[in-house]
This record gives structure tokens, sequence and C-alpha cells, in this order.
């Protein structure tokens, strides 16, 4: 019988050299990471050496780390990286074509971004002793430009992501629907024909329910077009997983995937797949065992070092009311922890749960899986920024309230983690 071993990973923002720490507990977190046949991580960064231009609009930090950090990233374990994230556009084409050379050259294999949406979409493989498995990312969250477009016989494709797009509705009680008609036709709106039980008022469309609340299904084409992707690989693989950054979360519910995910997530399982890997929000999210496979909701960071990138472009400045010709990097962050000036949000540093995470072991048996581990994580929050945001494994009594937490976070799905010794067991 055929059996692997998978680490999964979060986000990894990588901006500083990791083979340089010997603490015991990151190195036995290494150890950890590296007893895996497949060891996986979001590459949250793009590299190359500033050789494009930054986007107009970027994921928040213009993110970019040295091409060489694709060496510390193979010395901790790691085999299989995605590059679909609201980051993969920040230096715009030039970034995206170069991250994918290094990676190529690095001989990382990466799936999630391409020269059009065919290759965007396009499996990852990579061989081990028990077989092959193949890895299919993509995201919800990205700026409009960042989306790959299809190769037509008469236009090339456009270079980027792998999207997962969403659509989002509202229900109300069928005399509230009404009330928006009344409106509607008061303002003098063109009627149109609309489906029974639903109403489009301003770009809005509302559905009659019980309950008013905002809700989300996922974007049909792009869920066949990677289903169609796992079904592939469920053919030229022996394992398949997928991996989707979304920062969406419940409305009302933040702490929840939103329902787009949860809907998306059970359907990539259905069509094949071993495991859903998400991440995205930064922090933790819950875990659901459907049909006796994983759906990890978010693992949260694993390397959280964004607040290092050695250069911003000038929006960067703009948008914390500096001046935009002067000043340093380090400038920009300092404001950046204090807050924007027309906005009352915080950077990360203020809230804990950016900072605690896990690395989820999940061993499998040819189709099953036979054993799902939760090992907390820990990234600094208290160090300073040039230390800040290295992962390494949780102290005992850290590591058991990080697995509380989650425990809460996955009760919804009915999913049951036993702690032992500052270890997460799931049942399957």
């Amino acid at each position: 019988m055929k059996t692997i071993k998978v680490c999964m990973t979060g986000d990894s923002l990588i901006t500083m050299g990791q083979s340089v720490h010997e603490e015991p507990r990151f190195l036995d977190m290494m150890d950890l990471i590296r007893s895996s046949d497949v060891a996986y991580t979001n590459l949250e960064m793009t590299l190359h050496n500033y050789e494009g231009y930054p986007a107009a609009q970027s994921g928040g930090t213009w993110t970019r780390a040295d091409p060489c950090l694709t060496e510390d990233l193979k010395w901790m374990g790691f085999n299989i990286v995605s590059t679909a994230n609201n980051h993969s556009l920040d230096y715009m084409y030039e970034g995206l074509f170069s991250t994918i050379e290094h990676l190529d050259t690095a001989g990382i294999p990466h799936s999630g971004t391409g020269a059009d949406l065919a290759e965007a979409r396009q499996p990852a493989f990579l061989e081990i002793g028990a077989g092959r498995v193949a890895l299919i990312s993509a995201s919800s969250s990205f700026a409009p430009f960042g989306m790959a477009g299809h190769t037509r016989r008469d236009m090339n494709g456009r270079p980027g992501l792998n999207p997962l797009r969403y659509n989002t509705y509202y229900t109300a009680k069928k005399e509230h629907i009404e009330a928006l008609k009344e409106v509607s036709k008061s303002m003098g709106f063109p009627e149109a024909a609309q489906p029974e039980g639903e109403f489009s008022f301003l770009r809005n469309r509302f559905v009659v329910g019980e309950e008013a609340g905002a809700h989300t299904e996922p974007h049909k084409g792009d869920t066949e077009g990677n289903l169609e992707s796992i079904r592939y690989a469920s053919r030229q693989a022996d394992w398949v997983f997928f991996s989707l950054h979304a920062h969406e979360g419940r409305t009302g519910s933040p702490d929840r995937p939103a329902e787009f995910v949860e809907t998306f997530a059970r359907a990539c399982i259905d069509a094949g797949a071993h495991a859903f890997i998400g991440h995205g929000p930064h922090f933790l999210k819950g875990i659901e065992i459907y049909k006796e496979r994983p759906i990890l909701y978010s693992l949260g960071n694993f390397i959280f070092q964004n607040d290092t990138v050695l250069k911003m472009p000038a929006d960067f400045y703009e948008q914390y009311g500096l001046d935009p010709y002067s000043g340093t990097p380090a400038d920009a962050f300092d404001a950046r922890e204090k807050g924007r000036p027309d906005s009352q949000s915080r950077w990360y540093t203020k809230e804990d749960k950016y900072w605690k995470s896990i690395i989820a072991m999940a061993q499998f048996e040819e189709d099953k899986l036979l054993e799902l581990k939760l090992f907390p994580v820990t990234l600094g929050q208290e160090k300073p920024r040039s230390q800040r945001g290295r992962p390494m494994l949780a102290e005992p009594e850290e590591a058991t309230q990080i697995l509380e937490t989650l425990k809460k976070l996955s009760e919804p799905y009915g999913t049951r983690i036993q702690v032992e010794e500052g270890v997460g067991i799931v049942k399957t």
C-alpha cells in the first residue's frame, strides 16, 4: 500500500534568511517539515531584483524578496508551493515571470500563475518515492488586473493568477423585495425579465428568504474550470491537493470562511482532491473533515516578514501621509503600524491571532486519510521588526491555547480535535 506524509503550512511572506538560526524549537520544526514526503507553503512573495515596475495597486505591501531565498525554502524542506495570491502581480508581469523563472531554476514545482489562464490553472507535479503528487492553486482575493485570461486563436491570453471569483446576493422577505420593485418603478428604471423570487436592483441581486442577510456563491465558470483541473490531475497523479488564497470571511462572522469558500472546498473534494489547503486572512480558521478528507480553511501565517521588505514605491508612502519622494522604508513601516490617516484600522502587530498558526501533518494510505496532526507555531509578535515573523514551534502552554482556539473554530463542522502534549490530533 502506498503511503505519503504531507506537511501543509499557510502564507510565507519571507524576506530574510532562515538557515542561519539554531534555536532548538526552530530546528525541531525543521525536522518536522523535512520528515514529510511533500512539504507545501503558499509563497506570498515575488522574487526579483526590481527589474520591473510596481503596480498601481498592490495586495497591501508591495512584496519582494531576494531570489536566493528559494534556497532557504528548500533548506527548510519545502518542495512544492503555490503562487496565486493578492501579491502575485505586485510588480506586474515582470515580477510574475521573474518569480516563476526563479522557482523553476531552483527546481521547486509551483502552481497558480502563468502566461495565460490555462497555464495558471495547470497542476504542478511532484514525483516522490511513493508516487506522483499534483497541486492546483487559485486565489479569490486579487486586484482586477491580476486575473489571468484565456488565449484564443486570434488573441493572446493575459498573464496572471488562477481566479476563483464569487457572486454576492442578498436575502430579504418577499414584502421587502416588492417594496424594492415599487422604488425601482417610481424612479423610472427600465423593467427587465427577472427570475421568480428574485429581483435585481442597483446591480445587487435580492432573493426571497426568511431572514435578511448577505450570501456568497462561487463563480460558476471559475468553479468548473478548477474542478476540471482537479479531475485531470486525478488521472495523472496519485494524490491531488488544492490550494486557495481567500481573505473573505462570512458576513457578521469573519472568523468563519465565506459561504462560497465552503461550497467550493467541498466541491474540490467531490472532484477528487485529497485535501483542501486554505490561507489568506493571516489567521486560523476551522477544519472540516468532509467525506473523510481534510478541508483546512485557513492555516494562518507561516512566515510573516513583510515589515522588512527592502524597498517600497512612492504609492506606499502616500497611503500613510508621508512624502513620497523622501524618507525610508522604516519610516513607512512605522507609519503603517500607527494606521492610515483615513482609517481606524491598525497594522497586524496589534492582534496576536496573526502571529499564531499551525503546521498540519497528514498521512495518507492510498486514498485514505490515516492521520492528521496539528503542530502549533508562534511568530514572535513581541519581537522587534528585525526578528518578528519567523516561525517556531510553540511552547506547550501556548500550543494548548492555540489548539483550544482551533477547536472552537472547528466546532461548526463537527470536527473533534484531541490535544496531547501540545499537539492536536484530528479524529477522522
